[in-house]
């Protein structure tokens, strides 16, 4: 089976958790500089979610462009990665109306853990299928980012039990690292499309 419905359905999936998030947030009470500034915080975390789900649709668009087949492996694979995104408004609201406490960031933390995680299980699935040798394999080679993402999640879940910020920041961290996406893969898709 081609790549191109697991494409069409992901792409869809991802376009409601943005849109669910954006219909969660709250107008300012009043039309004043004040009453923006008091809704500062949740624009902010709104950003930082939108950004990983925009992170991990263009990852994936890329990935799913260098599949010349997927199995059903790969679909569930998917569907788990999927599982986790849609759960990004629930714990995106929850950290913003908590404040930023404790619970609510370790939760958020956890998110994206369990979301890295269920990327990395579809990447191995697509290996499953393709081979380590083939244009995923190649174009990911030691996927370095891959392996360092979980790593950073779980010490920033352990930090926020020091201060809530600190896990906060290193989430945000590593949103910047993966914000530009890797070159050798926009290489492969590249050359696939040409």
């Amino acid at each position: 089976m081609g790549s191109n419905r697991l494409e069409a359905f992901s792409d869809g999936v991802l376009a409601i958790v943005i849109t669910i998030m954006v219909l969660e947030l709250d107008i300012p009470g009043e039309p004043t500089w004040h009453a923006l500034g008091e809704v500062v915080p949740t624009l902010l975390s709104y950003l930082l979610s939108f950004v990983y789900i925009g992170i991990y649709w263009n990852n994936h668009h890329h990935m799913v462009h260098l599949l010349d087949r997927v199995n059903g492996g790969v679909l569930w694979a998917n569907l788990h990665l999927l599982f986790w995104l849609s759960l990004v408004p629930f714990s995106t609201r929850w950290l913003d109306e908590s404040g930023a406490a404790e619970v609510p960031v370790v939760v958020y933390g956890i998110n994206l853990l369990l979301a890295a995680i269920a990327f990395y299980v579809m990447v191995e699935s697509i290996f499953a299928v393709q081979g380590r040798d083939g244009a995923l394999g190649r174009a990911l080679g030691a996927n370095l980012k891959g392996k360092l993402s979980p790593v950073l999640y779980v010490a920033g879940i352990a930090l926020t039990f020091v201060a809530p910020w600190l896990g906060l920041t290193l989430f945000a961290l590593v949103a910047l690292v993966w914000l530009v996406p890797d070159r050798r893969v926009e290489g492969y898709v590249t050359r696939d499309a040409a």
